[in-house]
């Protein structure tokens, strides 16, 4: 983005925060009368002094000219014949100093000569003595007033020349096409944009139709736009055009506003035109461009019914496909089968390899499945790794389960994922209707049932629901068994993510993270947990649990002689609402003689709109005892400033989904430079999530951000393998301020 021209940089400021009060010739005048008679300058001075101005005298050129060279004055009193020097020297004196000083020269030269030097040289008047008082006050009001309507003339102009650049570069630097036509349809004005957006420069256009512009498919309609008469509510507004680009892009489509320009409302007239009939002379238009707008449309309405990952079709359009295909197969009697494939240890490929090598995976067991289906066959990505098929012609179950075992087949090849050879097997359950299932729903359930029976019986094969297996409400109440057991057992333990200083490397903070060590599917995060421990009430308690157990981490690092270090801790709004909960968390600090500022709360963006005056009253109450509070996720909510500004807050943590579309260190990211601004300007602390690319370091550190954390630094990592890092990293980790 260009930048604003310094001469004009405060210009814009005033323009966009308020004017600023220019200074004004508000105080008295200063005046310096030189004059080596001492009753000549007695005379002045009284003469003057009742009139409001400040008076500095001299008998000699040397009193002047060093009085000259200390102070500003705006008016010179000056007798030419002084005994130390001419007076012309003290005025070419004042003159090559650079001084804005008006000069009223008062000699008793009769010789006209005199002063029609004094006036050549630049002196405001030259005044005779002996002089008339009057005529003496009236010459020095008259040079007061006409050196303070100069310096006036010259904030105005310089206010105009200003005005004039800055509205210069906010048209050129516009995001929009603006432009002005001519009767004929020709360009006689546009802006930068055109170069930027189209390739065109500006002189290649000026004086050149529009229609070398338009998209060969516009017609009519292109017309009424570039030929607009119109004005104001009937002018041509929205109207979507295409324009040809010379920049090798696609077209680029327009949402073009127009209104037609008079005189009165523009002033683009000659002062010699006749007004009165208010005539035609020519178009003005802005034209934004909106092809990313409606390929953001049209991707919308993709995701809407695909998956973004692999762009098969999601849940909803699967079941749209599903309910025609059970409509037809009843009108026909046939049968159709709905087929799950779930990817065995795919969450070990997620955790051991990397999200990345995760996503490639998928990319590539969607590809293989596909190869294996015949025509009619629909398949999809319901969620996670598990894909779904609906095979149009089951009628027997022999057909069907050709069809698992070629995909069993497929899957079974080696497969690249990055630098790592894979080796893929997935548990495929079967439920075909009518027999298992009448309805969409019912069907998807019981494929799904049938698939986690061949999990639980060893993975890697495939089974057809049976009503002996166990049905949905047999899984929540497993699962809910297994949250209590591990609850009971101690499955559920923190794991911290380190933030560090983006320039140095240093951990200067951590952020808790629950993990749970389930015995058959391994290390699973919060989100599988949070959920259903607040559905069937353990979220209160799992809160407590958490609370305690990070202070107890981080008072053993303490122990071991560390500096300080602050500990992040995420509050649910379950947790929040809780009456004890100021005195659960002050408590907990106590027990544990943690000081309040090493503990920082991170709240959701959402919850801090939700239950903003009941937060808001309980979290003032810990920042005021030292305790700080964060925002995580900024930017994923609808916060208001005002909100912002009342809350307590310390830090802004902007979420990794914006982090995440950095790609370049000079690339524009007007969410993640909006949120850092917003921070400046509210004096709070700004964390980046989810860093894991350098460019994303480069580009937070070039905008101040310098806390992050991410796989760029640090996995999520247990309390021991923390404690290994921070005395490797020596006893000088502080926390950021």
């Amino acid at each position: 983005m260009s930048r604003v021209p310094a001469p004009f940089e405060r210009s814009l400021i005033d323009l966009f925060l308020g004017p600023e009060t220019l200074p004004l010739d508000t105080e008295p005048a200063r005046l310096l009368v030189v004059d080596d008679e001492p009753g000549m300058l007695a005379s002045l001075r009284r003469l003057l002094d009742g009139q409001g101005y400040r008076i500095d005298t001299a008998a000699t050129g040397t009193e002047a000219v060093a009085l000259l060279g200390e102070r500003e004055f705006d008016l010179l009193l000056l007798d030419l014949h002084l005994p130390d020097m001419y007076g012309y020297e003290v005025f070419n004196h004042a003159s090559k100093r650079g001084s804005e000083i008006c000069t009223i020269v008062v000699s008793g030269d009769s010789d006209i000569e005199a002063a029609i030097r004094a006036l050549k040289q630049g002196a405001y008047a030259f005044v005779r003595k002996p002089y008339e008082p009057d005529e003496l006050l009236r010459t020095v009001h008259n040079a007061i007033a006409h050196l303070r309507a100069r310096h006036e003339n010259e904030r105005i102009r310089v206010r105009l020349e200003q005005s004039e650049q800055l509205y210069r570069y906010l048209v050129d630097e516009s995001p929009d096409l603006i432009y002005i036509l001519d009767t004929q349809g020709r360009f006689t004005f546009v802006n930068h944009r055109f170069e930027t957006l189209l390739g065109y420069r500006g002189d290649e256009l000026l004086g050149q139709h529009y229609s070398m512009l338009l998209h060969p498919q516009e017609g009519a309609g292109a017309a009424h736009v570039f030929q607009e008469r119109r004005q104001s509510g009937r002018a041509s507004r929205n109207v979507e055009l295409r324009l040809r680009s010379c920049l090798g892009e696609a077209s680029r489509a327009f949402d073009v506003n127009l209104v037609t320009l008079v005189f009165n409302a523009f002033g683009i007239y000659s002062q010699e035109s006749d007004l009165a009939l208010g005539q035609y002379i020519g178009t003005y238009g802005i034209a934004r461009d909106i092809s990313e707008h409606r390929r953001a449309e049209a991707m919308l309405a993709f995701q809407a019914s695909h998956d973004i990952l692999t762009e098969l079709p999601n849940r909803t359009l699967f079941r749209e496909r599903l309910e025609l295909a059970m409509v037809q197969a009843r009108r026909s009697d046939q049968n159709v089968a709905v087929m799950i494939v779930d990817l065995d240890r795919f969450k070990w490929i997620n955790d051991n390899l990397g999200l990345l090598a995760g996503d490639e995976v998928l990319r590539i067991a969607a590809l293989r499945i596909k190869s294996c289906l015949r025509s009619g066959d629909v398949l999809a990505r319901l969620a996670g790794d598990e894909f779904t098929l609906l095979l149009a012609h089951a009628n027997t179950l022999e057909a069907v389960g050709e069809v698992a075992a070629a995909i069993q087949a497929s899957l079974g090849q080696p497969c690249q994922a990055g630098e790592h050879e894979i080796y893929l097997s997935a548990s495929i359950g079967i439920a075909r209707f009518p027999e298992h299932g009448g309805t969409a729903e019912a069907l998807i359930r019981n494929a799904d049932i049938a698939m986690n029976h061949v999990k639980s019986g060893g993975k890697n094969g495939q089974a057809y629901y049976d009503a002996s297996m166990r049905n949905a409400s047999h899984l929540k109440v497993t699962l809910e068994r297994e949250l209590r057991h591990a609850v009971r057992e101690g499955e559920l333990v923190m794991y911290y993510q380190p933030q560090v200083e983006g320039v140095s490397g240093r951990i200067v903070g951590v952020e808790a993270l629950m993990r749970w060590l389930h015995p058959e599917r391994g290390l699973r995060a919060a989100g599988d947990i949070i959920p259903l421990a607040e559905e069937i009430g353990l979220l209160g308690g799992l809160s407590d649990w958490m609370l305690e157990s990070t202070l107890a981490d981080l008072r053993a690092w303490l122990d071991t002689g560390l500096a300080p270090l602050r500990l992040s801790v995420n509050i649910s709004p379950t947790y929040l609402e809780q009456d004890d909960f100021i005195d659960k968390v002050t408590g907990a600090l106590e027990r544990y003689r943690i000081p309040a500022e090493f503990l920082e709360l991170e709240v959701t963006e959402g919850l801090a709109i939700r239950n903003f005056d009941e937060a808001i009253e309980k979290l003032s109450f810990l920042s005021d005892a030292g305790i700080r509070v964060a925002i995580d996720d900024f930017g994923t909510g609808y916060s208001s400033l005002s909100y912002l500004h009342r809350f307590p807050l310390h830090t802004l943590k902007i979420d990794k989904a914006f982090v995440s579309e950095i790609r370049s260190m000079h690339q524009r990211a007007p969410v993640v430079q909006i949120i850092l601004s917003v921070a400046r300007s509210l004096e709070l602390d700004v964390v980046g999530e989810g860093v894991e690319l350098p460019e994303q370091e480069a580009f937070l550190l070039q905008h101040g951000c310098n806390i992050m954390q991410g796989y760029l630094y640090h996995r999520p990592k247990p309390a021991a393998e923390i404690l290994q890092l921070l005395r490797a990293q020596g006893s000088e980790a502080h926390a950021y301020a």
